[in-house]
């Protein structure tokens, strides 16, 4: 209740604040009210579980979630995962995997996670959107053109079949569907239309000419799902299994995964749009409680829309009392106008996705990601891009990351050189201990880099080729911040090389971490802590003198 908190201490429930907040919290509600039904219904599920959705978590992120501004619900990010959980497991195993989810979320925010999920690459977040944009347009073809249905598993199969579908599209369906895009275009560039919702000017228009006119053919909310309830949902346990379980906990983790990021995502733009700044940890312990709530009520997964929370500050919401007056709103929308539902054209939805599929796959940025990113960045881009579409949603994500992984260590690798200190930086050093010059038999390399697994081929064979077997050989990790296992395996098995060659080999200037990992590792017990020095000056004259009788560091 991080949110409701700060609000409170910053005076934005004070009796001024009410009436900006309720306004924009209204406005939210009714862009709100679309596209939770055609989201649901994109997901496989029902209109009026999206709408419940929107509630159960709307009121659930506003209360314990970690930004005052943040507007939850179903959102299109989620289709593609949701479709597909429908389509294999029902409703009821999507209600469990949700429920899972949102488990997997508030242990996350308790393990202080939040920051962790943001550094999720750049190119890999452009890539899996711009692919859901593509799955959804394409998703929706069946209800904007009126065309037959398809089968398929894969979306190749889905996309050939459409395309064979379209000579015998449904003409009216597609003229309702033109005109819903049309208006949804128009709309917002009428200056007396502009502060009206898109989506709901198209969904008032479709559905009265739908109403007045009963075109035959036209898929309706009433003729697909026989309207929408009037009420609201009642507390209903999912029937949970051990086997079940197990199996949905794939499920669980895209679910989770992925409405973890686009909360976090949603959070930041809120936070750049009004100035503020989100708790990323407590964020995902709301948006847990929002998942695991929502399916009691007959809801599916929530997460943090983007879209909503940005109309929400551009209409003056300021506090959590915004998104409370958005669940408020459609509840009072559900009690009292759920009748009109029935005759809500599923082509006018598919519209509305239409939109959102162009706006989540933010054309303009791809395109200037593809021209001005570094090549790799833009391999990782099509890479994650490509699998969304053909293959799984949470197979690109995990291939993304983990090429821009890869692309991160080599390119840290590369960045980690070992090298034989100059005659000039070794002057300096000597100079200040009054000594002339080291015997040809002292050479000192210096380590310039993290030492970690990724780099340690370098070191290893920098030290391994080096032309002239020196008596004393003085290692400086003066520049090595961290090392990790891999590379303390390695730094022993040089030394023990060296040693058994009969060249004695000094430590110095490593700083207090990486001296704990060297006595951790048994390392100052290899070389004994007489070898291990605070300064380089204090290695060299070690080096020069044939006794071991230097003014050692304790390791």
């Amino acid at each position: 209740m991080i949110a409701l908190r700060e609000a409170y201490r910053a005076g934005l429930f004070q009796r001024q604040h009410w009436l900006p907040n309720i306004v924009s919290g209204v406005i939210v509600g009714v862009v709100a009210l679309p596209l939770a039904m055609a989201f649901a219904i994109a997901s496989g599920v029902k209109p009026e579980q999206g709408l419940y959705t929107a509630i159960v978590a709307g009121l659930a992120v506003s209360i314990f979630g970690g930004s005052r501004l943040q507007i939850a619900g179903p959102t299109g990010a989620f289709i593609v995962i949701l479709a597909a959980i429908v389509a294999e497991h029902g409703v009821g195993g999507l209600q469990i995997a949700t429920m899972m989810a949102g488990v997997i979320l508030m242990l996350l925010g308790v393990a202080r996670m939040g920051a962790v999920i943001k550094f999720i690459p750049a190119p890999v977040i452009v890539g899996f959107t711009a692919g859901i944009g593509v799955i959804i347009w394409v998703g929706q073809w069946k209800d904007f053109f009126g065309l037959s249905n398809v089968t398929g598993t894969h979306f190749h199969e889905k996309f050939w079949q459409l395309l064979q579908a379209f000579p015998n599209l449904h003409v009216a369906t597609t003229a309702l569907a033109v005109l819903s895009l049309a208006l949804l275009i128009v709309s917002t560039k009428i200056a007396y239309l502009k502060r009206v919702p898109a989506p709901m000017i198209a969904l008032i228009v479709a559905t009265t000419l739908q109403a007045v006119f009963g075109f035959d053919g036209v898929a309706t909310i009433g003729s697909a799902f026989g309207g929408v309830p009037q009420g609201l949902p009642t507390w209903e346990w999912p029937e949970v299994t051990l086997s079940r379980v197990i199996e949905l906990i794939g499920p669980a983790f895209a679910i989770a995964m992925l409405g973890a990021i686009e909360s976090l995502l949603s959070a930041v733009v809120a936070d750049s749009m009004a100035g503020t700044r989100h708790n990323s940890n407590q964020e995902l312990i709301g948006q847990g409680i929002a998942n695991i709530a929502a399916p009691l009520f007959g809801g599916i997964a929530a997460t943090g829309a983007i879209a909503r929370t940005a109309t929400n500050i551009r209409n003056g919401g300021t506090s959590p009392l915004a998104g409370i007056m958005h669940a408020v709103t459609l509840i009072a929308i559900i009690v009292v106008l759920a009748p009109l539902a029935e005759n809500v054209p599923l082509a006018a939805l598919a519209a509305i996705l239409f939109m959102v599929a162009w706006n989540m796959s933010d054309l303009r940025h791809v395109v200037k990601m593809l021209r001005r990113a570094p090549r790799a960045d833009v391999v990782i881009l099509l890479v994650t891009f490509a699998l969304t579409v053909f293959a799984d949603l949470v197979v690109a994500v995990n291939i993304g990351v983990i090429l821009a992984t890869l692309h991160f260590l080599r390119r840290m690798a590369s960045s980690v050189g070992v090298r034989q200190m100059g005659h000039d930086e070794l002057r300096r050093e000597l100079t200040t201990h009054s000594m002339d010059d080291l015997p040809d038999d002292v050479m000192v390399y210096i380590v310039e880099g993290p030492l970690f697994f990724a780099a340690v081929e370098n070191f290893e064979q920098t030290l391994a080729f080096s032309k002239t077997e020196p008596r004393v050989l003085v290692i400086c990790l003066r520049r090595v911040p961290f090392v990790d296992v891999t590379g303390l395996q390695v730094l022993e098995d040089v030394i023990v090389r060296l040693r058994a060659r009969g060249v004695r080999v000094l430590l110095a200037e490593a700083n207090p971490r990486v001296q704990g990992k060297l006595r951790k590792a048994m390392i100052a017990e290899l070389i004994g802590p007489q070898a291990i020095f605070e300064t380089l000056a204090q290695a060299l004259v070690a080096g020069q003198s044939s006794q071991t009788t230097p003014r050692a560091a304790t390791a």
